[in-house]
């Protein structure tokens, strides 16, 4: 009998996603285990693995390349050798699939658990990060391919913007525009420019963006740590070790501390009450070249700062590498955003539904202090605090930022005392 093969949930938000190729043509025997074929998820494209085993049937009506594609939708059929496979896709699709314009509309409503995992009843496949590299060649899209050839572009000298930097159709279509003439639009009051149409990555980050303002509550609140004992300790570790600590990785873990004394700022809203996981998984905001995204560093309370280092480190060069999958950006329960790079020292983040509270992380200056009766120059860390009025109140929330002001301004009698005893005693 013919097993379907189906579109998986690449993320707990996900109802459709673009499928960009298959992986194995009409008649190849697939294995248990081998990739099927690619598809783009919210902010991450992955090659789709299969847990059967037959002979791949495509059928005329099977989605094309760029064709958008609901989860648990049929693509095709794996058969047996001499088995006469079934003349349509059909319109099967898994029921009660919530639409992505729902979800922005009213998250809340519409999360019933926690942390959603893909439907495994409908789903015939998982998925995998797409390796940068596949035998040693140029990773492209068969219509990439084709374009190239038919354009006289050279693959090798693009940059990719598929998963694992995989050049796209699209990419060799901008880098023909570009090597010609600049096509020109007219936009308002008959000003000229180029119009660059919305990428998947940014229009989800659009609509997360506008769900963050428009379907919460939300007040920023802003405040500045000492950080003159931070910044010294954390100057002694750059010495004394390889693997020294980011700010953020500090920050991530003082985070949890502060959000186990203040659960509140961990919650959720829904329409029946208000939910609050028993873990701390804290989102962290990495910027990449295709746009934003959001990591989680999972169950942050039973980790030690070695361990966030190492953690955080893997999920940021993923992120900048494109090989991050959906799954290791769910299930975030508070997020940082860290814009002190840059100079930045207050913003106001926008929070990541349908979590309650996001931190963003300033830059650090020394600046003129009253110490008593003396001016003396003191580290000064910027926050800003953007949480959702719905959940907790003014008062909790600033209850929160003092908790982890004292925790950055005493670190040594923190929890950094027995991460780095030998540090601290010496």
């Amino acid at each position: 009998m013919a097993i379907e093969v189906t579109v998986p949930r690449l993320g707990w938000s996900m109802d459709e996603g673009v499928f960009v190729e298959w992986l194995k043509d009409d008649g190849d025997l697939v294995d248990s285990g081998d990739m099927l074929f690619i598809l783009e998820g919210e902010k991450a494209a992955e090659e789709i693995e299969s847990f059967d085993s037959g002979v791949l049937r495509l059928l005329p009506d099977g989605p094309k390349p760029g064709d958008v594609v609901l989860v648990g939708q049929v693509v095709g059929f794996l058969c047996e050798q001499d088995e006469v496979p079934p003349t349509s896709c059909g319109d099967m699709v898994a029921p009660a699939m919530a639409s992505v314009a729902d979800l922005v509309a009213d998250p809340a409503s519409k999360i019933q658990e926690p942390f959603r995992q893909p439907d495994v009843e409908t789903v015939t496949q998982t998925s995998t990060p797409i390796s940068s590299k596949r035998e040693d060649r140029i990773v492209a899209t068969p219509r990439a391919r084709r374009a190239a050839e038919k354009l006289g572009i050279d693959l090798i000298a693009l940059m990719g913007t598929g998963k694992g930097g995989r050049i796209r159709e699209q990419d060799v279509l901008a880098a023909e525009s570009s090597a010609r003439s600049v096509m020109s639009t007219t936009g308002a009051g008959g000003v000229t420019g180029n119009l660059q149409p919305h990428t998947t990555i940014r229009q989800t980050i659009a609509r997360r963006m506008v769900a963050g303002v428009t379907n919460v509550a939300p007040v920023t609140l802003h405040v500045k740590a000492d950080a003159t004992n931070l910044v010294a300790l954390r100057n002694f570790l750059k010495e004394d070790s390889v693997d020294c600590p980011s700010y953020n990785d500090m920050i991530i873990k003082f985070c949890a501390v502060a959000l186990q004394q203040h659960p509140m700022l961990n919650a959720q809203w829904r329409d029946e009450g208000i939910f609050i996981p028993d873990v701390i998984n804290i989102s962290l905001a990495v910027d990449t070249e295709v746009g934003l995204m959001v990591p989680v560093v999972r169950d942050v309370s039973s980790k030690s700062l070695d361990e966030i280092v190492t953690n955080s480190r893997q999920l940021i060069e993923a992120s900048q590498n494109r090989q991050i999958t959906a799954g290791q950006m769910e299930d975030g329960t508070f997020t940082v955003s860290n814009l002190g790079a840059f100079g930045i020292e207050y913003f106001t983040p926008i929070i990541n539904l349908p979590q309650c509270a996001i931190l963003g992380i300033g830059a650090i200056r020394q600046e003129p202090i009253m110490d008593g009766s003396e001016v003396v120059n003191k580290d000064q860390l910027p926050f800003s605090l953007t949480f959702d009025h719905r959940i907790v109140d003014g008062a909790p929330a600033a209850k929160f930022l003092q908790t982890l002001c004292q925790l950055i301004a005493q670190p040594r009698q923190s929890m950094l005392q027995k991460l780095y005893a030998r540090a601290l005693t010496t």
